[in-house]
């Protein structure tokens, strides 16, 4: 699913990256306010906790510059906050957006790509949003129902997003139901795939 996203105004988020990691943040001209969230979602929401440093495998963004790739790692904090995970991306210097990629324990994983207003996302198991705030946002970002908890594991969003990177719905979908395989595993198979091995192991390391 594509849907256009407006970033809020002000810099408060620039101090999210790691500054270790990151490269030049370029400005962009998105200054429309995000809709603030219901008063209802905003209760549900303070009922959930953020996923610590020791839960969160790892936040990373890919993208392209000048034809070569670049993975860099991006703040943990940004493994808690779909908004803000968008509007970070879409900072980056990529040829043609960028691409977060976001696995919490080896239980699920979420990619966002982002080309200016264009946003995508996957999540890798719905009923992760009933314990996780980045998978609840993803949900509502989505427009569906929270799944019960005893639901089989489903993953909801955009199988295609990467479709014209080299990873085809087909092959998400392969990845994702190999339940052999955890979260972040399941990335590392798409970042593979994506042919950014050697820059994603160097961002995470």
């Amino acid at each position: 699913m594509n849907e256009e996203f407006d970033e809020p105004e002000g810099d408060v988020l620039d101090s999210v990256f790691d500054a270790r990691d990151v490269g030049p943040v370029i400005d962009d001209d998105y200054d429309d306010e995000v809709e603030d969230a219901d008063e209802d979602t905003a209760d549900e929401d303070d009922d959930y906790e953020d996923a610590t440093a020791e839960e969160i495998d790892f936040v990373v963004a890919l993208y392209r510059e000048d034809g070569a790739p670049v993975a860099v790692e991006m703040a943990y904090a940004l493994a808690n906050d779909l908004d803000d995970l968008i509007i970070m991306l879409r900072r980056l210097p990529g040829d043609a957006g960028a691409i977060g990629l976001v696995s919490i324990e080896g239980e699920f994983f979420v990619i966002v790509r982002v080309r200016g207003r264009n946003v995508q996302v996957l999540l890798s198991d719905a009923v992760a949003a009933n314990d996780w705030p980045i998978a609840r946002d993803v949900v509502d970002f989505l427009g569906i129902d929270i799944p019960d908890e005893d639901d089989d594991p489903e993953p909801v969003g955009d199988l295609g997003l990467l479709s014209d990177a080299g990873v085809t719905d087909f092959d998400m979908e392969t990845i994702i139901g190999d339940y052999d395989d955890e979260s972040d595993e399941m990335i590392r198979r798409i970042v593979a795939d994506l042919k950014f091995t050697t820059e994603f192991d160097r961002a995470v390391k």
